[in-house]
């Protein structure tokens, strides 16, 4: 892969790249419209861990990806920094900065096709729709094609944020977002679809190919986005390619985000104790904070930004160490996993998983959100195919830019019902469940 062709500030949907401009360029642009955007909005009603919290200090995914976008953006830079002057990249135009604009814009959207209750609210449409599906096999209804039915058993927010970056923000035009294909690429760490053969992959056991990137409705899109920054194709049968370079920047902006927030949360929460937050914490960050009046408060959040700030550095280090394999499509891990601290940012995994991730509290908002979810997908896809007195009373609780009655691709109409659930706030479909089983009747 060339580095001139990985940034051309070109826009999925337009016939030409952008001048390239120093004031505002293409890429800050990507970042402003995403966030004036209104799934970027409600990422503030979504569940990060702790879901409908009341306490006003935990993060949202809001403030989630805000926080993985700032430090993308010094990831990008850096990086950017050294990159431009290996491959004199100024004479082109490009600086540091746009290698931090785009890792930035993409990390701002990196969460925005999250479903409402966090990965568990991804399984519980899995769920429901598996369940909703086989519920025809009596009748030998065939709706969907193995690669469409893909899709759905193996639900994905990273494809339905492809999706809404795409086509869904700003219809009806092409590309809807139009933002530069640099943008999308960083933003899809799995730019696979959903189904392919084992025999394709051959065993290959890439980072890559952990998740998928976009629906077969978006392929035609992803596979511009590919060809216009020069992503190596892996397979000529399959839509699978080598991950743009500035996605492994995204992804460890997020993981260092999670791993060591996600400490920080708990110790607010009152799941993980004082001590042993100091202990996972300045592990990394190595501070004295046994000289100072702070609060604990105070010192967990000293800890916190000198950890990430260490970790920033181990990343750009492993990242520029294996530019040229990256380049290749040869280098294909999580950036982290190579760090002097991966043993230890396991031992942070599990301890947040025990402590926080499996606390009462916390499974029992995700098992909430099967019922919500499940239930409330269920009731409208049911609704877009039967006549019946009652589905025809939920078709109407769709707005009505999801009235597809007259649609005779189901597999389109299925869409469109998990863009409807996955684009609500926790909020809303908590709100929305109540009122579908009876339990308010949604008046004011």
């Amino acid at each position: 892969m060339d580095w001139k062709k990985l940034l051309t500030p070109q826009r999925l949907g337009k016939s030409e790249p952008e001048d390239i401009q120093h004031g505002r360029t293409s890429f800050l642009r990507d970042y402003d419209r995403l966030v004036f955007s209104s799934p970027f909005r409600r990422l503030k009603d979504k569940t990060q861990v702790f879901s409908l919290s009341k306490n006003d200090y935990i993060r949202t995914r809001l403030i989630h990806s805000l926080e993985v976008s700032c430090v993308g953006r010094s990831l990008g830079r850096i990086v950017g920094n050294e990159i431009v002057t290996r491959h004199k990249l100024d004479k082109y135009g490009f600086n540091a900065s746009d290698f931090g604009e785009i890792v930035s814009a993409a990390c701002l959207a990196h969460d925005i096709g999250n479903p409402p209750f966090g990965h568990s609210g991804e399984d519980a449409i899995r769920t429901a729709f598996q369940s909703w599906y086989g519920s025809f096999k009596q009748t030998e209804e065939n709706f969907f094609d193995e690669a469409q039915k893909q899709d759905f058993n193996l639900f994905e927010g990273n494809a339905q944020g492809f999706r809404i970056l795409t086509k869904l923000e700003m219809p009806p035009q092409r590309g809807g977002m139009q933002l530069t294909c640099p943008t999308l690429a960083a933003f899809t760490k799995y730019p696979r679809e959903s189904l392919i053969p084992e025999f394709v992959f051959n065993g290959y056991k890439g980072r890559s190919i952990k998740k998928y990137g976009f629906f077969q409705a978006e392929k035609d899109l992803f596979t511009e986005v590919a060809e216009t920054v020069g992503l190596i194709r892996r397979h000529e049968q399959a839509a699978w390619w080598a991950r743009h370079p500035l996605a492994f920047l995204v992804e460890a902006a997020d993981d260092i985000c999670y791993s060591i927030v996600d400490v920080e949360d708990g110790h607010r929460m009152g799941y993980i104790s004082f001590e042993d937050t100091k202990d996972l914490l300045n592990f990394i960050a190595c501070i004295d904070i046994q000289q100072t009046d702070d609060s604990n408060e105070e010192k967990v959040k000293r800890m916190r930004a000198k950890a990430i700030s260490k970790l920033i550095d181990q990343v750009v280090e492993i990242f520029l160490d294996n530019e040229s394999k990256i380049l290749t499509g040869e280098f294909d891990e999580d950036i982290l996993s190579l760090s002097d601290y991966r043993n230890h940012l396991e031992k942070i995994n599990k301890k947040t998983r025990n402590a926080v991730f499996e606390h009462r509290d916390v499974v029992s908002i995700q098992i909430a959100g099967y019922e919500v979810l499940g239930k409330i997908f269920t009731e409208f896809a049911n609704s877009i195919l039967s006549n019946d007195k009652k589905m025809q009373l939920i078709y109407h609780l769709l707005p009505k830019e999801y009235h597809l009655k007259d649609e005779k691709d189901i597999y389109a109409k299925i869409l469109k019902i998990t863009d409807y659930v996955s684009g609500m706030t926790d909020s809303y479909a908590t709100s929305l469940f109540q009122e579908l089983s009876g339990i308010s009747l949604g008046t004011s």
